[in-house]
């Protein structure tokens, strides 16, 4: 179903249509997309929460954890009357407060290779907000196998990393490119490395902000680079890598 500007959207998402780069015309596109979120975390919580905002028409999120009170002082989604909840379910119930009409998808399931292809295949945008190694590189091959938009999130400390990955786009290097081999997960451990809470928030929100570029069809600068973001410091750094021979892109 096409979902077109009514007056209420018009109203609701003004300020954002008057932007040269998103019009009547982008904002239809925005309406009409369709996102999945992977993990509901330190980054599916901002993630959920700008696209949401932003009008975003189908919203899925997979991620079979329940909230706990170490998670409230960097998931923005979460309360403390949310401890114990399925992170999906209290997610789908504040966007449902954000914009009722939007239309959301659980799925309480980590992601794995039985189930990737029937949760991701309506999909059109992945965003990864996952906290271990192997559920990124799944991704990663599923979506250059499916030619799906790829955008990956990566927190610790004060530090947080951005890849966006275009794999319509002929000799796009992948991430494994840039990693080759698998981290161990401990790179990704919160609860053992510790993370400052803003830090969640600022890259969730960039990767939101790159999924509203590549539906708007604004071309992204991140295509074959990483972005490193040091909060101690604040640095902001843009490195590029290239594909590598005999990977699997």
């Amino acid at each position: 179903m096409n979902i077109g500007l009514s007056e209420e959207n018009i109203d609701r998402y003004a300020r954002q249509i008057i932007l040269k780069n998103v019009g009547p015309t982008g904002q239809k596109k925005i309406l009409n997309a369709k996102v999945l979120i992977i993990g509901g975390g330190g980054l599916g919580s901002p993630v959920s929460d700008s696209l949401s905002r932003a009008g975003v028409g189908r919203i899925g999120i997979a991620d079979y954890d329940k909230v706990n009170l170490s998670n409230i002082h960097r998931q923005s989604m979460f309360s403390s009357e949310d401890i114990g909840k399925y992170k999906v379910d209290v997610i789908k119930k504040k966007i449902k407060l954000i914009n009722p009409k939007i239309k959301v998808k659980t799925f309480k399931k980590k992601i794995n290779k039985k189930n990737i292809d029937k949760i991701l295949k309506d999909y059109e945008i992945i965003v990864d907000g996952s906290d271990n190694f192997e559920t990124k590189f799944l991704l990663n091959e599923f979506c250059i196998k499916h030619k799906k938009f790829l955008i990956v999130g990566a927190i610790s400390k004060f530090d947080g990393h951005l890849f966006v990955f275009n794999f319509n786009k002929i000799k796009a290097p992948c991430l494994r490119c840039f990693y080759q081999n698998m981290p161990p997960d401990e790179t990704l451990n919160c609860e053992a490395n510790g993370v400052i809470g803003p830090v969640a928030g600022i890259i969730g929100n960039l990767q939101s902000n790159e999924v509203l570029k590549n539906i708007l069809n604004i071309k992204s600068n991140l295509n074959s680079n990483i972005l490193i973001i040091n909060l101690i410091d604040l640095t902001f750094r843009k490195v590029k890598f290239l594909k590598k021979r005999n990977c699997v892109c």
